[in-house]
């Protein structure tokens, strides 16, 4: 194997460790998120776009170059060979070698736009449940200050009846100041109820979301995996042959 392509191998060992870190299920979206925020990570995301940009445009670049390289050696079915086995086994050879090289480049680059879309999922998610958990501590103070406020109001009638002042019909206060801040207390937790409920909606839109990606990622690596072992048994059957 060259040395480009032994890079690119490396490269997509790194990736496949990275994919299976990133889908380990008790590390969770808010401690990716803050080590994404780290200053290091923060450092590196300064250039991450163009490394990025380099990554896909030089990936793409070995793909095309190792499809040419197949269709260049696949020539074994329109030109007969059959007088010159020596000239066949090494067609063959260098026929399994750019055919190892498309799948190399071609898992590598699905790979690196899969860990942006994964990074980028997980940073979302951790934004979103921490969005979550503002409104709810948000609707539960609105809540609790209702309900004490209603105590509250309710004790102070009892008060003044038991002073012998006349209290309004029903218990409500004349001039409706009270119903009114009654009203608006209830339809502010009605919209921080709403609002939570969308931001649970959205959560759990996000969880679906990265679930894809991971059981793609799994994917993807079990077939890197089927195809190693191909690889394995191709690399021996051509040594065979060559011994």
């Amino acid at each position: 194997m060259s040395l480009q392509w032994t890079a690119v191998a490396t490269f997509l060992y790194v990736e496949v460790f990275l994919v299976l870190l990133l889908c380990i299920p008790f590390i969770s979206p808010k401690r990716w998120n803050k080590i994404f925020k780290s200053r290091l990570i923060q450092t590196i995301a300064l250039y991450g776009n163009t490394w990025f940009m380099v990554a896909i445009a030089i990936l793409v670049f070995l793909l095309i170059d190792a499809f040419r390289e197949v269709r260049k050696y696949s020539v074994t079915e329109k030109v007969d060979l059959t007088n010159n086995p020596t000239a066949i086994e090494h067609i063959h050879m260098k026929l399994f070698r750019a055919q190892r090289n498309e799948y190399i480049a071609g898992f590598a680059l699905l790979l690196c736009l899969l860990l942006r879309r994964l990074a980028t999922l997980l940073s979302q998610q951790a934004s979103l449940m921490a969005s979550n958990e503002a409104f709810k501590k948000q609707a539960e103070g609105a809540s609790t200050a209702a309900k004490k406020f209603m105590e509250e109001n309710e004790l102070l009638q009892e008060k003044l009846q038991d002073a012998g002042i006349e209290v309004p019909e029903a218990g409500k206060p004349k001039g409706g100041g009270v119903q009114e801040e009654n009203k608006t207390l209830k339809e502010e937790v009605k919209t921080l109820k709403q609002e939570l409920e969308t931001s649970k909606k959205a959560l759990q839109k996000s969880d679906s979301d990265v679930s894809a990606m991971k059981k793609q990622a799994e994917n993807l690596t079990v077939e890197y995996d089927r195809l190693l072992e191909e690889h394995s048994k191709l690399l021996a059957s051509s040594d065979k042959k060559s011994d």
